[in-house]
């Protein structure tokens, strides 16, 4: 299986990760990865199909926000939280408080299966 490309921290850029923030899919996403808790795909629950949310988070990964992590024929995705705090400060702090705030993607959530 093919490994996902993840942009280096110097690579990121600020129009790829402000576009990747633009969608309440992907805001609902980086909320629940907020908390530093790796994710396996299946666990995520949102009110779009399969293909959609894998859509989202490839767009998420692609703009550095995400590091997705292949095990098996599993997937798992976690926030690079360190890296958006090193490459813009404070950005991540903003987004989250203003998406609580507004109570944006708070349709996204955890199977609970």
């Amino acid at each position: 299986m093919r490994q996902a490309r993840h942009p280096e921290p110097h690579e990121m850029t600020l129009t790829e990760v402000m576009a990747a923030l633009s969608d309440p899919i992907r805001v609902g996403v980086v909320r629940l990865l907020a908390d530093g808790t790796e994710r396996g795909w299946g666990e995520l629950r949102a009110p779009v199909a399969k293909s959609t949310l894998s859509h989202h988070l490839r767009i998420l990964r692609d703009a550095g926000l995400t590091r997705t992590r292949q095990q098996g024929t599993r997937c798992y995705v976690r926030l690079r939280r360190d890296d958006l705090q090193a490459r813009f400060p404070g950005l991540l702090q903003a987004v989250l408080a203003a998406a609580d705030h507004d109570d944006v993607g708070h349709h996204v959530g955890l199977a609970t299966d």
